[in-house]
């Protein structure tokens, strides 16, 4: 009697191994994982893991890769063209700030990569190609607001979803570190939504023109024209 074939699945197969590496390596970094612990959380051998990946740290860039990627196409995947340009910004920034509370692994995985230099980053092909839609996304915002007589027209796009990108991430990555050097907790929603709502003031007020500014707050007309009249005396 014939025994049953065993169906073969190699995507699920370098997807269970991805999986697997992305929890070893964000929990343990590239020198302390463990190449068996892996392909025994993906239910494989270590020499399927080297026939996908050649090595450790191929591994371990194939798990760069991706979740840059999966990053790169979150921000894409939100439908924000029937939004004004300011709106617009203003929800691109709270998803990706979001995305960074859902996902700390991600974070896990970039400061570990800093540590190395960068040096493994580098080796992809690949990934710059993965940042391009977002920047596009992003430079079509900009545009809409300069059409409109909101934005300025000398906006890099690339260097404003850096800033961008930076604001969210740091309170989100030095989260623990803030909390026991300045005694607050930026994982409390309340600080959430008060940080958030700040720091997309602080991007659109760099967008604004000088004609599309919001207009002050009468407590600040009052301290600026006390300010000047001072300077006068």
């Amino acid at each position: 009697m014939n025994e049953p074939k065993v169906k073969r699945d190699p995507e699920g197969t370098r997807r269970r191994i991805l999986d697997a590496a992305t929890q070893q390596f964000s929990a343990h970094g590239l020198a302390g994982a463990r190449v068996d612990a892996i392909a025994a959380a993906a239910d494989t051998n270590e020499r399927m893991l080297y026939y996908y990946f050649q090595s450790k740290e191929g591994l371990y860039v194939a798990v760069l890769e991706g979740m840059y990627v999966e990053f790169a196409n979150h921000g894409v995947n939100e439908d924000l063209s029937g939004l004004q340009p300011a709106d617009a910004i203003r929800a691109l920034a709270l998803s990706t700030w979001d995305y960074f509370r859902a996902n700390p692994q991600w974070l896990n995985l970039i400061n570990n990569e800093n540590l190395h230099g960068g040096q493994y980053l580098a080796r992809s092909a690949k990934l710059r190609e993965a940042s391009s839609p977002v920047i596009s996304l992003l430079s079509a915002i900009l545009a809409r607001g300069t059409t409109a007589g909101e934005f300025r027209a000398d906006v890099d796009a690339l260097d404003f979803y850096v800033t961008l990108v930076a604001m969210g991430y740091y309170v989100v990555s030095n989260r623990f570190t803030l909390k026991a050097f300045v005694g607050r907790d930026y994982s409390e929603p309340s600080v959430i939504e008060a940080v958030s709502t700040m720091q997309v003031e602080m991007l659109l007020s760099f967008l604004r023109t000088a004609s599309a500014a919001a207009p002050l707050h009468p407590a600040s007309v009052g301290t600026t024209a006390r300010r000047d009249a001072a300077r006068m005396t």
